[in-house]
């Protein structure tokens, strides 16, 4: 199941990360690019949870080949390998390293469903190599890594998505088309929320790490931290050492249509709130937020309740628009455009039910850029400018302070405990550079 790696071969692969990311070689073309009719050979990178929603995008569509299932699972990899077995003719190859296949010369792509400690050190190393990348939401876990990513993108010339996927929903295409036809006419506000019912995930205990997994591998580039048995393989999320909290787990969808909707880059100020309200635990990152950012002539807020499900408009997600003719209420799986007096406009309705029934669309749209160089409806310049959202409200909540932010540089300024982090410690040898 698994690829032995030698220290020679090991230092070979990753000295992209391990010696400043120097370049593995020539970025190797796709080798499908000239005929149409030749697959994408694409490996998943992580098949817990999201993982299998990255697998049924890319079964879904015909210029696609899912070559390697790759997880420090082994449990993962037998279910990824299932998964994919059940509907393509040909078993893909299972792996707990991914770096052992990135010289693979039939592999053009790794579709990244990690933890977000090695989300950016992953797409780095397969850019390096000469491989395209789709990496899940948030891409970076601080906003140095997310400077890495573009760099190493345009550096390697490698087609890069993002998986904030709405961005390719048909329903939501048409709602953002509406805005910019000026149905509201000026635009100067959105309102995005985020709603759940998380339960305590407790007090964690030392633990033998599970014989099936390779627990030094899952923490990857993070410091290490003892295995306790309430962190994998969801509750990462809300420790700081390997997650960015619901602002970067799910807060990043509703940013980021705001951001679109709104035609608005980079904030000038970023003020944030809240706290583990709702139980005593090991949970660290807040369970209730609420942030704000300034854009100058424009403002975005956001609001989050991991613990308390209802939501606003009816729905548990969306986002609201504001402008001078009325709103846009873009709620669970359709829009309502509504009159200053509150009188419903008209209506955008989802044509299917199910909250992510669009998501292979998003994944064909990463197929087309490799194969036919089409643009990206996520590349991920754009999409880490709204995954900086996501940092800056966590950096502005973890100091307490009212983050002034300077959107042409990139920078905080004049914040010397806020901009400490805009970055982070790395296990020795990790540290990623370009």
């Amino acid at each position: 199941m698994t690829d032995s790696i030698t220290r020679r071969r090991f230092l070979k692969q990753t000295s992209a990360l391990a010696a400043g990311l120097g370049v593995l070689g020539g970025a190797a073309p796709l080798r499908a690019a000239g005929s149409p009719n030749e697959k994408v050979v694409v490996a998943i990178v992580g098949c817990n949870g999201r993982g299998m929603a990255h697998i049924a995008g890319y079964l879904a569509l015909p210029n696609a080949e899912i070559g390697y299932v790759c997880d420090v699972d082994s449990r993962a990899v037998e279910k990824g390998i299932a998964a994919v077995a059940r509907k393509q003719q040909k078993k893909p190859q299972g792996v707990k390293d991914f770096r052992t296949i990135l010289d693979r010369s039939d592999l053009d792509a790794i579709s990244i469903a990690t933890p977000e400690h090695w989300q950016a050190p992953a797409t780095i190393l397969a850019c390096a190599a000469g491989k395209h990348v789709y990496v899940e939401k948030p891409g970076s876990h601080n906003l140095l890594e997310g400077e890495l990513m573009v760099a190493a993108a345009r550096k390697f010339k490698r087609v890069v998505q993002m998986g904030n996927q709405r961005r390719s929903w048909p329903w939501v295409i048409e709602s953002i088309e509406a805005l910019r036809a000026g149905e509201l006419g000026k635009l100067f506000f959105a309102r995005g929320w985020y709603m759940n019912r998380r339960t305590s995930i407790g007090r964690g205990k030392p633990a033998p790490v599970p014989e099936w997994l390779d627990y030094s591998l899952w923490q990857g580039p993070a410091p290490e931290r003892p295995f306790r048995d309430n962190i994998l393989h969801y509750n990462w999320h809300w420790f700081w050492n390997w997650g960015t909290g619901e602002s970067g787990n799910n807060g990043v969808h509703m940013l980021d249509l705001a951001r679109l909707g709104l035609e608005v880059d980079l904030p000038k100020r970023v003020t944030c709130g809240g706290a583990r309200y709702f139980y005593e635990d090991d949970w660290e990152t807040p369970d209730t937020m609420s942030a704000t950012f300034d854009f100058g002539d424009k403002g975005v807020a956001w609001e989050c309740q991991s613990c308390a499900p209802r939501g606003f408009e009816g729905a548990s997600v969306g986002v609201n628009f504001y402008g001078e003719k009325g709103c846009m209420a873009m709620a669970g799986n359709n829009t309502i455009i509504y009159d200053l007096n509150n009188k419903v406009i008209r209506e955008i309705k989802s044509k299917r039910e199910g909250l992510f029934d669009f998501d292979a669309v998003h994944f064909a749209n990463f197929l087309d850029g490799i194969r036919e160089g089409k643009p990206l409806k996520s590349e991920i310049e754009d999409g880490q400018k709204s995954t900086t959202l996501c940092h800056l409200a966590n950096i502005a909540w973890r100091t307490g302070h009212t983050l002034n932010f300077d959107p042409k540089r990139g920078k905080i300024i004049g914040d010397e405990a806020a901009s400490a982090l805009t970055s982070r410690a790395y296990r020795p040898g990790w540290e990623p550079k370009f």
